[in-house]
């Protein structure tokens, strides 16, 4: 077991990376103003799965392929963009909905869940950012490292939570004042495609090198 200090210092750094401007929280922070508080936090219970992928690539050295090939990582990233751009089209093409109708109710929770799911694991860049960082505070003579590294991970993910789902309650709140009006729901919808489209452009232009 790793001793509490390590530990301690490990959450601390994770919840500050959570707090760093990143695709993942900006695309809770898009998603909570454009459909809800409830659909970032599923969003966000998605994206933490798909840590929990990551997690088990860095322990099982899955993630060591997509920096090594060339070829995988960009397979992967280029399926992420795709998917980003997807979203982007749905937003500019939505169309405003009555006052006081929420767009939420339109998506369903398992929707909203598999959007984080993808955004997240079609993201090479989070293994190999996993890959960097999740081994540097294990210590073998502490035991088994894959043991380390899954409860690093889980940390990880933790962090991951507190930040991503108060992030979503305040975005939520704010998208809930915007969309009393009809004209605030074009540009917010306008706005959302943009960050959708600027995150598809950083993905798919984004290298193995951390």
């Amino acid at each position: 077991m790793l001793p509490l200090e390590s530990l301690i210092t490990f959450l601390i750094a994770s919840l500050l990376l959570a707090m760093a401007p990143g695709p993942d929280n900006i695309f809770v922070l898009a998603q909570s103003a454009l459909y809800g508080q409830r659909a970032g936090i599923l969003v966000t219970a998605g994206l933490c799965t798909g840590l929990i992928v990551h997690t088990s690539a860095v322990a099982l050295g899955v993630a060591a392929l997509f920096q090594a090939s060339a070829a995988a990582f960009t397979a992967l990233k280029i399926i992420g963009a795709l998917y980003l751009l997807y979203l982007a089209w749905q937003a500019f093409s939505s169309s405003v909905s009555a006052v006081g109708n929420s767009k939420a109710n339109k998506l369903s929770e398992s929707q909203l869940y598999r959007r984080g799911i993808i955004m997240n694991v079609t993201n090479p860049k989070v293994s190999i950012f996993f890959l960097a960082f999740l081994p540097q505070f294990a210590v073998p003579e502490h035991g088994p490292v894959m043991q380390q590294i899954f409860l690093l991970g889980l940390l990880f993910i933790v962090a991951t939570l507190v930040v991503f789902c108060s992030i979503a309650l305040l975005a939520g709140k704010l998208g809930a004042w915007l969309n009393r009006s009809p004209k605030a729901q074009i540009y917010l919808n306008r706005l959302a495609g943009t960050v959708f489209v600027g995150l598809a452009i950083k993905l798919a232009t984004a290298n193995a090198k951390i």
